[in-house]
């Protein structure tokens, strides 16, 4: 069950296949509004997201979020071999090829 309307009906394209939402500049298409309007920012180079620590500002509110470990020294991915830690998923993807050997992983 859902508890708005508006959540059935996003929920029901992913059986329908609807994609509603195409950007004006290109070809991408989207589900949700929501979603075209964050992706307009490649094209208008609008950058939503300001740091409150430092001048630095950002186009997706993902990058924000990472920058803001800079600051905070947050590092919440570790290693579950050597207990290293790290800012971001993919460095410890990155990291866990030393252990493993595998340049693929």
């Amino acid at each position: 069950t859902f508890l708005h309307n508006s959540d059935l009906i996003k929920h029901q394209r992913i059986h329908t296949g609807e994609i509603p939402y195409q950007c004006n500049q290109c070809d991408v298409t989207f589900t949700q509004n929501s979603n075209l309007i964050k992706h307009q920012r490649v094209h208008t180079g609008e950058k939503a997201y300001g740091c409150n620590e430092c001048d630095i500002v950002f186009t997706w509110k993902g990058s924000l979020i990472i920058h803001k470990r800079t600051h905070t020294c947050e590092k919440p991915y570790q290693c579950k071999q050597c207990d290293m830690t790290f800012l971001q998923n993919s460095d410890i993807i990155r990291h866990q090829r030393t252990h493993t050997g595998n340049k693929t992983i």
